[in-house]
């Protein structure tokens, strides 16, 4: 994914040149960057700097774009950094910002957070993002992120595999890796479009298989899927949608579920997981560690669903605790723009 040349759109560019420039990394993401089903011409688009130090760029952008920021910002940018990093996914957005004729909406985090949460998805929050398709605008300025980044995929492969069956399809693999990030979030019930996973993983398929081909060759042990096999090339309109499409061939993927694959890909989980299977796991007298915990998981039929159910609070806790941060950090008039936004967004 950061390996490959990046040409940056003119438009973010233009967009980019109006903030502080010293970002580490900065990607765009959502329905008015990448393609959805459903996609509506004035939906805002959606970006993520990472910054090594949120202070002094919190400092820098309330003298540059005062008008950005809810009354918080009066409090000063010390205040606004430390707001940022202690509370909710250490992400702090200012939304509703109109720029160069289009709407946008920015979450600044701190680089160290952002690795943070790649590593050990402790809020499943940009971690989740960035396991779908996402328009890199400034490449990782440290091999440490560029690698975080790529484990975090990884991370993904994993979770997937111990979600679904013996035998699924390429889309039901794509569907199931877009879905960890929404298990559990508290939007889905009331504020987001039931069909958001699907909208987004049908016309993207060939992006998810060029963003995940490389890690499933790495397990020809574990899982083999027909649409990677050498002597078969298709091209995107080639690739099943879904189970109701018959007039498209079924790209089929069989993996091994023995309790020794599966004991592999809970070890390739990231620490927050673990730990909160371990914690599911103990919640009786009886205490085992997070190693014993694991190889006990391994051969329960009911794995999948657990590792579902312990990722889902994860995702849970940090997208109340950002939801509830939004208040302040767009203030009480933006909120409410906002939320009638995704709510008729949701209702069309």
């Amino acid at each position: 994914m950061t390996t490959k040349v990046t040409i940056v759109p003119p438009l973010y560019k233009r967009i980019l040149s109006k903030f502080p420039q010293n970002f580490s990394f900065c990607f765009a993401y959502g329905s008015a960057v990448k393609k959805q089903l459903m996609n509506k011409k004035d939906n805002m688009i959606d970006l993520i700097f990472s910054v090594n130090n949120p202070a002094l760029w919190h400092e820098a952008n309330i003298r540059k774009n005062p008008s950005h920021y809810s009354a918080l910002k009066y409090l000063g940018h010390e205040f606004v950094a430390n707001y940022q990093e202690n509370v909710g996914a250490k992400v702090y957005f200012n939304t509703l910002v109109p720029m160069d004729g289009v709407w946008i909406k920015y979450g600044v985090i701190a680089t160290k957070d952002l690795e943070t949460d790649l590593l050990e998805w402790s809020d499943l929050y940009l971690a989740g993002r960035l396991h779908k398709p996402v328009e890199i605008i400034m490449k990782p300025s440290s091999t440490e992120l560029e690698t975080a980044l790529q484990l975090n995929l990884q991370s993904a492969v994993h979770a997937a595999l111990l979600i679904l069956p013996a035998a699924f399809t390429e889309y039901e693999f794509y569907h199931t890796v877009s879905s960890l990030s929404y298990t559990g979030d508290f939007r889905m019930t009331f504020g987001e479009n039931k069909n958001k996973v699907k909208n987004i993983v049908k016309p993207q398929l060939l992006s998810f298989r060029n963003l995940y081909r490389d890690f499933i060759l790495s397990l020809p042990d574990y899982v083999e899927f027909s649409a990677f096999a050498e002597d078969r090339k298709h091209s995107e309109a080639s690739v099943l949608y879904d189970e109701h499409d018959p007039n498209q061939p079924v790209m089929y993927c069989a993996q091994d579920k023995s309790s020794m694959a599966k004991l592999h890909h809970l070890n390739q989980l990231p620490r927050w997981p673990q730990k909160a299977l371990t914690r599911f796991w103990n919640k009786g007298t009886f205490r085992q560690d997070t190693e014993d915990v694991l190889r006990a998981l391994a051969v329960d039929p009911d794995c999948g669903e657990l590792v579902k159910q312990c990722i889902g609070e994860i995702v849970w806790k940090s997208s109340v605790s950002q939801s509830l941060k939004g208040i302040l950090t767009a203030g009480m008039l933006k909120s409410v723009r906002y939320s009638s936004r995704k709510i008729k967004k949701m209702l069309s």
